[in-house]
């Protein structure tokens, strides 16, 4: 098994839990002192206190909604999915939108967000003049499916 490091950069900060055995994800909580009420359509930067290290520069911690907020409350990730990288050792801060027509307060301490560790593949970049023929070919954007 491999190990996040987690630093608290804030006291008030509370440590990534994951809520079950088998949860997938750990939650991240809000670093914050006062309530935060976010209003349709606003978005909002929600600091959590803590830094991480992953060991493998081959993971990174990628950042998802949680579904009771999202399903429940219109609140989720206002850059769909974040993304630590490997190499970021600053505070890693959850982009937060409201989607919903209700405004929604977060309070301090709130879980906000869940941290998943995925692998990485990490790849050269190179231009080409040309990319290898498929059947699909430049078909996108429901191509394969209903018409």
């Amino acid at each position: 098994m491999s190990m996040i490091k987690i630093k608290k950069l804030n006291e008030n900060a509370i440590i990534p839990q994951k809520a079950t055995e088998g949860s997938a994800g750990a939650d991240l909580y809000a670093c914050i002192n006062e309530p935060i009420t976010v209003a349709p359509g606003e978005l909002v930067k929600i600091p959590t206190g803590i830094a991480a290290e992953t060991e493998d520069k081959n993971t990174a911690i990628f950042l998802f909604a949680r579904s009771g907020l999202g399903v429940k409350h219109g609140i989720t990730l206002s850059n769909g999915v974040g993304v630590v990288d490997s190499d970021y050792r600053g505070e890693i801060c959850v982009g937060l939108c409201n989607v919903s027509k209700e405004t929604y307060t977060i309070q301090p301490n709130e879980r906000i967000a869940q941290m998943v560790v995925m692998p990485v593949v990490c790849v050269d970049l190179a231009e080409v003049q040309e990319l290898s023929n498929t059947d699909r070919g430049e078909g996108g954007f429901g191509s394969t499916g209903k018409k």
